[in-house]
């Protein structure tokens, strides 16, 4: 059956916001607790929904460090974003094709706005799901499920891209197709072996796999 909705993550996926993410622990991490998370602790984090990072951390100041970590990121999100290559020309191109395109993510609603008005995408993405629009996060499917209905979009006509194992489980939780990105900062290895159906070495070969020549 043939792909006509695509559903992307956006942080590590369609824009390199890991200096920024990254920073932005460092910061807080080292505001309350110096020398003891590691950058490798730190990616752990990365894909999780922020509450639930530090509420793990510490549930008593878990409010007061996700407002430190939120100001920081707006006081330097433009400057450390930075393009993964053949993003936007891929994304284009889907556009262009007539594919329904839709950011699903963890991130709250002003910052993934905030990303995809300074990455140049967001013209191409009339649907963007964030934390605030859902009850449960994924790897729960219902995320994907508000998009897909927002397009009146199938499962069996519907892809996941992302960088992370809660993408892939979600789609899978969806029962839609799957695509691992192999620039994760995880790892292809770790991502790999959730299983997704594709991995994609660039983004431009999802243009291949969905048939769609490039210009």
């Amino acid at each position: 059956m043939e792909i006509d909705t695509i559903l992307f993550d956006f942080d590590g996926t369609l824009v390199n916001t890991n200096p920024l993410i990254i920073s932005s622990f460092e910061h807080v991490l080292d505001s309350y607790y110096p020398g003891r998370y590691s950058r490798e602790d730190i990616i752990g984090f990365i894909g999780t929904p922020l509450p639930e990072n530090f509420r793990s951390i510490d549930p008593d100041r878990a409010e007061e460090m996700i407002r430190m970590y939120q100001q920081f990121t707006l006081d330097h999100h433009d400057a450390m974003l930075e393009e993964y290559e053949g993003v936007t020309e891929t994304i284009q191109r889907l556009h262009e094709q007539g594919f329904h395109l839709a950011v699903v993510t963890t991130k709250r609603k002003e910052t993934a706005l905030m990303g995809l008005e300074a990455s140049g995408l967001a013209p191409y993405f009339p649907t963007v799901i964030t934390l605030a629009d859902v009850e449960r996060a994924k790897p729960d499917p219902e995320p994907l499920e508000r998009a897909m209905a927002a397009f009146g979009s199938k499962p069996g006509k519907t892809m996941m891209v992302g960088d992370s194992k809660y993408d892939i489980l979600a789609g899978k939780n969806a029962g839609v197709r799957t695509a691992g990105v192999a620039w994760t900062i995880k790892g292809e290895e770790h991502l790999q072996s959730y299983e997704p159906d594709i991995m994609l070495q660039t983004m431009p070969g999802i243009l291949s796999y969905l048939g769609v020549k490039q210009v």
